[in-house]
């Protein structure tokens, strides 16, 4: 490890980095619905992970609320931080020490292009939008406590995490004094979490039409919506076996029976989910939904009850036979204000996505455009997109480039062009030699085209900004922290 070039709580390098000109200093969100993390004891510093080469000092700890983080300070620090949102959600109860130390490790570039970099592991693991942006940006707090305020703030988000940044922005962002000064989201869940899950809401019926295994006949039976039922202790490995049981989907196609290829030829058509993401999609809708609608005690947030399914060998058997349900409204209202996003944005937003991701659709990028614009503040958002097929990361080059254009938009107010991001990256691919894979004229389908609409659902923002105002008053709304 480098020897240590900031120290927390250290007064003589905030004097250093003022009289080097790092004017603009975020006191801002100090009046935020988050609490400072006054009662967390220093970070310690500790190892780098080995992914990161450049000179630095890293950091870690755990806030006053219980999150564990970790913080890397290069020692040629251009003064912007980068706050990481991480992606998710993780199931386990408590906050893991070591995945904000894993994720430094992946996003290791922003070290070594000059950022400091500091992420939040959550105060707990499961489902909530709003906790984790609140997390993040304690410990945006702490580390300008302990260690400088810096020249400018980014938010990168990846994955559950860009839906994790996108929430801060709009709580944390706004006012003549944000947070935040450029927030960058890759491979997002923009779709928010009231309309983002409905293709796995689709699978979770399909799959049951189909197979008839998820539950067995000879199981309690419980409404799908819940995931899985109360007190089940079944295991990803047992999940895997039933799907293998029922499609064949891990034996080559030649040793598939046709009663398993012909199930996962329907199961892939209708929801037209990848191939190789169907086991992760539908732990998704068994395990995650459970940890969702235990946190909304017990009431069904999710809908398809005039849901028109297609695509398969027999669509007029499979329409009549797939069990529908009605989402409870106050159920879906507060996992609608826990993660929907309004639109109401204030600074820049950079957003980068491949464009075969097979487990965050691009279609989430349409969405989320269609959110800004309903709020009319589209004229904030440039989106790229990358010929890519991988979900958890892109090129390095391509990382390097966008939060690059990013630090340029906020600096001067030049907004890039998915064309001028592209042109940047084969510069920092001399470096990191991952490829350059931008389409610049790339636009994406409607999300209704790849995510079956539910009825008064086409229209975007999922949430308006007055629904917010109004459910905010209102006492336990949303999902507890």
């Amino acid at each position: 490890m480098a020897t240590s070039v900031i120290r927390p709580g250290s007064r003589r390098r905030l004097l250093t980095v003022v009289a080097c000109g790092l004017a603009g200093l975020l006191g801002a969100g100090l009046l935020g619905p988050a609490r400072p993390a006054a009662a967390a004891g220093p970070p310690v510093g500790v190892p780098c992970p080995a992914e990161v080469t450049a000179e630095a000092t890293c950091y870690a700890g755990q806030d006053s609320h219980g999150a564990h983080y970790a913080i890397a300070v290069p020692r040629d620090w251009n003064g912007t931080l980068v706050m990481h949102a991480h992606g998710g959600p993780d199931l386990g109860a408590g906050s893991d020490p070591q995945r904000s130390m894993d994720d430094l490790g992946r996003w290791s570039v922003m070290v070594e292009e000059g950022y400091a970099w500091a992420g939040s592991s959550y105060r707990r693991g499961g489902y909530g939008t709003r906790m984790a942006a609140t997390d993040t940006e304690n410990l945006r707090r702490l580390f300008a406590k302990e260690f400088a305020r810096p020249r400018a703030t980014l938010i990168h988000g990846q994955s559950w995490g860009g839906n994790v940044a996108a929430k801060a922005v709009e709580m944390y962002a706004a006012g003549s004094r944000p947070a935040y000064d450029g927030a960058l989201l890759t491979n997002g869940v923009l779709a928010g979490g009231s309309r983002g899950y409905d293709y796995r809401v689709d699978l979770r019926v399909v799959y049951q039409y189909y197979c008839g295994n998820h539950p067995r006949p000879s199981e309690p039976a419980y409404p799908l919506w819940m995931g899985l039922r109360e007190g089940s202790t079944m295991t990803a490995a047992g999940l895997r076996a039933r799907l293998e049981e029922c499609t064949g989907y891990t034996t080559p196609p030649a040793g598939r029976t046709p009663a398993q290829q012909r199930n996962l030829d329907d199961i892939l058509a209708v929801t037209k989910i990848p191939e190789r993401t169907l086991e992760s999609h539908l732990r998704f809708a068994t395990f995650t939904f459970r940890d969702i609608v235990q946190r909304l005690d017990g009431r069904n947030p999710f809908s398809n009850e005039k849901v028109r399914y297609s695509g398969s060998h027999d669509d007029g058997a499979l329409n009549a036979g797939v069990q529908r349900f009605a989402a409870d409204p106050v159920a879906q209202r507060d996992l609608s204000y826990d993660s929907d996003l309004t639109g109401r944005v204030s600074i820049p937003v950079l957003t980068m996505h491949a464009i075969d991701d097979p487990t965050a659709f691009v279609e989430h990028e349409d969405a989320y455009g269609a959110t800004l614009e309903g709020a009319h503040r589209d004229r904030r958002l440039v989106r790229t997109f990358t010929q890519e097929s991988e979900h958890s990361g892109l090129s390095t080059a391509e990382y390097a480039s966008a939060v690059e254009a990013l630090s340029d938009w906020v600096r001067t107010g030049r907004k890039p062009t998915p064309a001028s991001v592209s042109a940047l990256c084969p510069s920092f691919d001399a470096a990191y030699g991952t490829g350059c894979f931008f389409r610049p004229g790339y636009v994406p389908g409607s999300y209704a085209s790849r995510v079956n609409p539910r009825s008064g659902a086409e229209h975007w923002p999922a949430m308006t900004r007055a629904q917010e105002r109004k459910w905010s008053r209102l006492e336990n709304v949303g999902i507890a922290p």
